[in-house]
């Protein structure tokens, strides 16, 4: 069993040589076949330089070079892209994460498809990152039924056929047991060690906080909506046309039989523009209906996976 460990650097000139160097004694002392894809995402300091170095030193070590920063997920998805192995490790490179928790993972994942890290004694501060993190895996388990109590950790373990069916865009990295979950796969938790970083500068703060809850939103709709967009847009479509249609019927019975002028209302306004934004959403539900198909005839994309196949010869 090969294992492929997947990790994103970006400008972390300070930190790559010890995590190289902690990683393979980790993996060496526990008689880990693998290999390591360091994914340079757009470094503008010695980080690939020092790659390279490692890269010729190494020949388990795959370096990636993205042209500029893309960020996290798509250095993800280049790596997951490139990978080899039979499982799949994600972790970060500001040796926050500990690479001897790696058989842990790879243990866990015997019985299911994708393990998570818990950093549960996180090294952060706060208010700045925990406080944020602690509202956001709360509101993400709730949104999208994947209970986890930590969506951020990036030490994760993946059985190759999941990180091979997935498509990443935007912050979706830390969705990944949200999306993985539409395909039926086994998801478990374990507790890992999390260090203070030392040296470097931290890439994350409280601006990714609105990414992030933008995402979830793109989750939740293609979580449940992604192949009946009609089933989001039509409920809403048909409340609006519905109560646009009972405030006109309203106003003409005052018209026709009360003799009420109604021509200067806004409550005739209120009833045409909610008819209005009912077609609209009704229409725009039947044109997602379209797209989606569209979409997975031109590409043949299977709107089901297959765990296993069982059959006589």
């Amino acid at each position: 069993m090969i294992v492929s460990v997947v990790i994103p650097l970006y400008n972390e000139e300070e930190n790559i040589t010890i995590l190289h160097d902690s990683l393979t004694r980790s993996l060496n002392n526990n008689n880990i076949d693998y290999e390591i894809i360091y994914v340079d995402d757009g470094s503008t300091d010695n980080t690939l330089s020092l790659l390279e170095d490692i890269q010729a030193k190494d020949d388990r070590v795959m370096v990636l070079s993205l042209r500029r920063n893309f960020g996290q997920t798509a250095a993800f998805a280049a790596g997951f892209d490139f990978s080899r192995g039979d499982i799949v490790i994600t972790m970060d490179g500001d040796l926050q994460n500990d690479p001897e928790d790696i058989p842990k993972l790879i243990n866990a994942i015997k019985n299911h498809d994708l393990v998570s890290g818990w950093r549960k004694n996180r090294k952060d501060p706060f208010l700045s990152r925990r406080l944020p993190s602690i509202i956001a895996n709360w509101l993400i388990s709730r949104v999208t039924g994947v209970r986890l109590h930590d969506y951020g950790c990036s030490l994760k373990a993946y059985r190759r056929e999941v990180v091979k069916n997935l498509r990443l865009y935007g912050e979706m990295h830390r969705f990944i047991p949200a999306v993985a979950s539409w395909y039926g796969v086994r998801i478990t938790e374990v507790e890992t060690t999390h260090h203070p970083r030392l040296r470097g500068k931290s890439k994350y703060g409280i601006s990714r906080t609105i990414k992030v809850l933008l995402d979830l939103i793109t989750v939740k709709f293609l979580q449940s909506f992604s192949t009946k967009p009609i089933q989001f847009f039509g409920p809403m479509g048909v409340l609006f046309g519905l109560l646009g249609f009972i405030i006109s019927l309203y106003l003409s019975f005052e018209k026709l039989f009360l003799g009420v002028a109604i021509g200067g209302r806004p409550l005739l306004l209120l009833g045409v523009l909610l008819i209005i934004v009912g077609v609209q959403f009704i229409g725009l539900g039947l044109l997602g209906e379209m797209i989606v198909r569209v979409y997975h005839e031109s590409q043949k994309k299977p709107i089901y996976t297959i765990k296993k196949i069982l059959s006589s010869p």
